[in-house]
Formats: structure tokens, C-alpha cells, sequence
């Protein structure tokens, strides 16, 4: 399944009201941490594609079906920029510029690939019973462990 985004900010919400209703039917209930990590990669990946490109872009999910207890969902924002996602370095008080080092350490795997004349930058997040990692991850990017990721940061142009 798949949402066309425009190049403006408030499709960020969209996008993310968007992914919530399609996890709505996949048997992955809204308080499950698989649920909250996908939302919040939705957010960063169609954010960098808004904010650093300018141009339309693609969001793409895939979702298991209902009975999965365990599967994996893929998460692909494609865009028409054919810059590749770019290492880069902030200050611990910069405002931005950690989006894709959050990808790094909410999702299980992640990277880009040409896609036409710009790219696809995806991200998969594992089912599974146990703890997700993500949930140890937004605890250490919002308030309480924030240092392993100071100075890190990658732009997705």
C-alpha cells in the first residue's frame, strides 16, 4: 500500500495518520512498541523527504497479515532527489539533524537504493515477542541517555 506525499510539512501528520489506520488492520495494536517505533520512522522518513528535497515523494508500507505474530514490516519513503543520504555531524544543541541516526536505532535494518531518477530510503522492523530495541531507543533520544547520540546524525537529501 501506498500514499502519495506533497512537498509540504503538514503531510507529515497526514502520513502518520495514514500509517496508524493501516495498522489498524494488520493485527498490530496501537499501543504494541512496533506500532509506536513504525509512526515515529514514518514521521522522520517523510520529514527528511518534505523538508530536504522539496519535491514529492512515495511512502510505502508493508504490513503482515492479521495472524502474523511474528513477521516484518517494511517502511520505504522514495523521493525524486537522487542525493544519497549523507553523514553529518551536529552540536548537542542543534535543533535537527538526527533523523536518520534515530532510523539507525529504532528499526532492525535500514539503507536507500536508486529508485528512477531520485531514491528509496527504507527501514524494517521485526514482530516478535520480545522487547523491542526501539523502546530502549526513544528513551535515550528523549531525555535520559540522549549522549550516545550527540555528534551523530545523518541529513537525507
Amino acid at each position: 500500500m501506498q500514499l502519495e506525499i506533497r512537498p509540504d510539512p503538514a503531510e507529515v501528520g497526514r502520513a502518520r495518520r495514514w500509517a496508524r489506520s493501516r495498522l489498524a488492520g494488520s493485527g498490530i495494536g496501537a499501543d504494541e512498541p512496533l506500532a509506536e517505533a513504525l509512526v515515529l520512522l514514518v514521521s522522520e522518513l517523510v520529514t527528511n523527504a518534505v523538508v530536504h528535497t522539496g519535491r514529492p515523494a512515495v511512502l510505502r508500507l508493508s504490513l503482515p497479515g492479521a495472524e502474523a505474530e511474528s513477521a516484518t514490516v517494511r517502511l520505504e519513503v522514495a523521493d525524486r532527489s537522487g542525493r544519497a543520504p549523507v553523514p553529518r555531524c551536529v552540536d548537542g544543541d542543534a535543533t535537527g539533524g538526527r533523523g536518520l541516526a534515530l532510523v539507525d536505532g529504532l528499526a532492525d535494518r535500514w539503507g536507500w537504493s536508486p529508485e528512477g531518477a531520485g531514491k528509496s530510503i527504507w527501514c524494517e522492523l521485526d514482530r516478535c515477542e520480545q522487547p523491542r530495541k526501539g523502546s530502549e531507543v526513544c528513551t535515550e533520544v528523549y531525555g535520559i541517555e540522549a549522549s550516545a547520540y550527540e555528534g551523530l546524525a545523518f541529513e537525507a537529501v
